[in-house]
């Protein structure tokens, strides 16, 4: 099982900006796809954003505009910058790896998952 370890969640007023980080120590990660998903209370899990290996990106028409991700191959860590909240982005944010070439927002095309991390954004 890959370890992804997902931070920089957190409580913010709408309008507001959180940037998510998720690292993955162990894995050969310039060569794998990175995703970031979030489920709020009552839905299902969701795709955000994905960036593949050739740095190719994949976002969600709901945060398109407003979160931005990428990729530092250096320091085997994901990034997701969130600005303009809203509440609708209430949720906890997962991160996702896979050893496949993808360009996926779809949450049954990845392997490897993260613990999850709350982000709450206030009205």
């Amino acid at each position: 099982q890959v370890q992804l370890v997902e931070s920089g969640g957190g409580s913010v007023q709408a309008g507001g900006s959180l940037r998510l980080a998720c690292a993955a120590p162990e894995l050969i990660f310039s060569t794998y796809s990175m995703g970031w998903f979030r489920q709020a209370p009552g839905k299902e899990r969701e795709g955000v954003a994905s960036i593949n290996s050739y740095g190719s990106t994949s976002i969600s028409d709901s945060v398109k505009g407003r979160f931005t991700i990428s990729r530092d191959n250096a320091k085997n860590t994901l990034y997701l910058q969130m600005n303009t909240l809203k509440p609708e982005d209430t949720a906890t944010y997962y991160c996702a790896a896979d050893s496949r070439l993808l360009h996926s927002i779809s949450t049954t095309d990845w392997d490897n998952w993260g613990q999850g991390i709350q982000v709450t954004v206030s009205s």
